[in-house]
C-alpha cells in the first residue's frame, strides 16, 4: 500500500508516538509511507524569519532500523498567527499534491486543519480517509478562544471520514459525542516495543550510581514534555515537606515547567533529591526508567487536556515492570482499571505519601508484575497487524 500521514506537529523534533511507530512498522513491511507534518516548535529554532520554503527529509527512522518513511513539510509564514493562517494554503497544496504524485491508496490524518482539507481533498478521487485520534488536539490550542473553532473542524472532518479510530476507550465515546459515526469508530491501542521496553534491559546500577541514587533510595519517575498542568510543581513541593529523605524524583523532558523546576530545586536545596536531565534520547529510556522504582503521572485531574487521553508513557513505564502512581483521570481509569498495576490519588499533592505507603506495604513488586502483565498483551507488531487489516478494510469498502 501507499499511505499518506497528515499531522500537525513536527514528525522530526518531538519524541516518538503511535504514528511514528505505526509508519516505520509498515515502512518495513514494504509499505510506502509519506508524511505531511509542521514544524510547530519554529520560534525555538535559529531563524525565526518568514519563509515558504517546502523541506523534504528522505528515509526517516527514528525507531526502527531499516524504516524508510519521507517527510514533507510544506512552508509557512513563521509569524504567530500567520503560521497556522499559511498552514492552511501549504497544506492544502501539499495534500492536493500528493494525491496527483503519489497516489495514495489511503489517507491517514491526526491533525485538525490537515485533517480536514484531507477529507475535502478525497472527495473529488475517492480515496478513503482515516482520522485518529490519540489525543484531544482542540484542547491544546493555546489561544482558548480559538478552541470552539478547532472543535467545529474537527466535527466537519469525523463526520466526513471513512473511519475513526481512538487510542483507548474513553476517547472512542469522545469522539463518537463530537459526530463520528459509531458504526465506524474503533478503538485502536497503543503498543509497546518489547524489545527496548523490555524488565531484560533494566540498569545494571550504573544510572542509579551516576545520578546519585543509593539502594536505600526511592526514586519516582516522570519523563515526557512539562506542561504546566503536569503536577511536577506539586510533587517537587512535596519532597520538601516530607520527612523521608531517601525519596527523590528524577524527570526526563523538557518544557514549559522546566524553568520552574529548575528555581525550586535550586531555592529549595534539593540538588540531590531532584534531578532535572532535560531531554533524552529515546533510546535511553528504557534505561533511565529501570533506574526508578516507581514511576508517576501526576498530572491535574482536572485539566481538560488530560480527561479522555492514555499517554503512551504509561504502557512503558508499564512494559518495564513498574508499578504507577497517577491521579484520577477518567480516560487512564476507565484502561487500566484497579488492578493492572496502576494505583490512584485525588491530587499530584499525594503522590509522595502513596509511594511511601506502597514501599511500607511492600507492594512496589507485587504491582510492577501486574503492570507488566497488562503492558505485554499490546506490542506494536500485534498493533501493526490490526491498523494494517484496517486500513484495507477501508480500501476495500470504498472501493465496493
Amino acid at each position: 500500500m501507499k499511505i499518506l500521514f497528515t499531522q500537525e506537529t513536527d514528525w522530526l523534533r518531538r519524541n516518538p508516538v503511535q504514528q511514528h511507530h505505526l509508519a516505520e512498522m509498515l515502512s518495513l513491511r514494504g509499505h510506502k509511507i509519506r508524511v505531511i507534518d509542521h514544524e510547530l516548535q519554529w520560534r525555538l529554532g535559529a531563524e525565526r524569519r518568514s519563509h515558504l520554503k517546502r523541506e523534504i527529509y528522505n528515509d526517516i527512522s527514528k525507531i526502527y532500523n531499516g524504516a524508510r518513511v519521507m517527510v514533507i513539510r510544506p512552508g509557512i509564514i513563521k509569524m504567530p498567527c500567520l503560521d497556522y493562517v499559511s498552514l492552511v494554503f501549504s497544506h492544502k497544496k501539499e495534500i492536493q499534491w500528493q494525491i496527483k504524485e503519489f497516489e495514495p491508496d489511503i489517507i491517514v490524518g491526526f491533525g485538525i486543519l490537515n485533517s480536514y482539507l484531507a477529507t475535502s481533498a478525497v472527495r473529488k478521487n475517492y480515496t478513503p480517509f482515516i482520522y485518529y485520534w490519540i489525543d484531544v488536539l482542540h484542547r491544546l490550542i493555546p489561544t482558548r478562544i480559538l478552541q470552539p473553532i478547532g472543535v467545529l473542524v474537527e466535527r466537519m472532518a469525523l463526520k466526513q471520514s471513512d473511519m475513526v479510530l481512538a487510542i483507548n476507550e474513553g476517547l472512542k465515546d469522545y469522539v463518537v459525542s463530537l459526530g463520528a459515526p459509531k458504526e465506524r469508530t474503533r478503538v485502536l491501542r497503543t503498543g509497546i516495543n518489547d524489545e527496548l521496553f523490555n524488565p531484560a534491559n533494566s540498569d545494571d546500577g550504573s544510572l542509579r550510581k551516576q545520578y546519585g541514587f543509593s539502594g536505600e533510595d526511592i526514586v519516582l519517575f516522570f519523563m515526557g514534555w512539562l506542561y504546566r498542568f503536569s503536577g511536577l510543581k506539586e510533587v517537587a513541593r512535596q519532597l520538601i515537606e516530607s520527612e523521608n529523605r531517601n525519596i527523590k524524583l528524577l524527570i526526563v523532558g523538557e518544557g514549559d515547567s522546566y524553568e520552574e523546576l529548575q528555581r525550586i530545586k535550586i531555592e529549595q536545596n534539593l540538588q540531590d533529591r531532584l534531578i532535572l536531565t532535560g531531554k533524552k534520547d529515546y533510546s535511553e529510556i528504557p534505561a533511565l526508567i529501570s533506574a526508578a522504582d516507581i514511576c508517576i503521572l501526576p498530572s491535574y485531574p482536572d485539566e481538560k487536556i488530560m480527561q479522555d487521553i492514555v499517554p503512551i508513557k504509561m504502557y512503558e513505564y508499564m512494559a518495564m515492570q513498574k508499578p504507577v502512581i497517577a491521579t484520577r483521570l477518567p480516560g487512564v481509569m476507565k484502561e487500566f482499571g484497579e488492578t493492572n498495576g496502576v494505583v490512584y490519588v485525588d491530587r499530584p499533592e499525594d503522590v509522595i505519601l502513596k509511594a511511601r505507603e506502597l514501599i511500607q506495604g511492600d507492594k512496589v513488586a507485587e504491582l510492577g508484575l501486574k503492570a507488566r502483565e497488562f503492558a505485554a498483551r499490546n506490542t506494536w507488531e500485534k498493533v501493526t497487524d490490526e491498523f494494517e487489516e484496517i486500513l484495507e478494510e477501508t480500501i476495500r469498502r470504498k472501493q465496493a
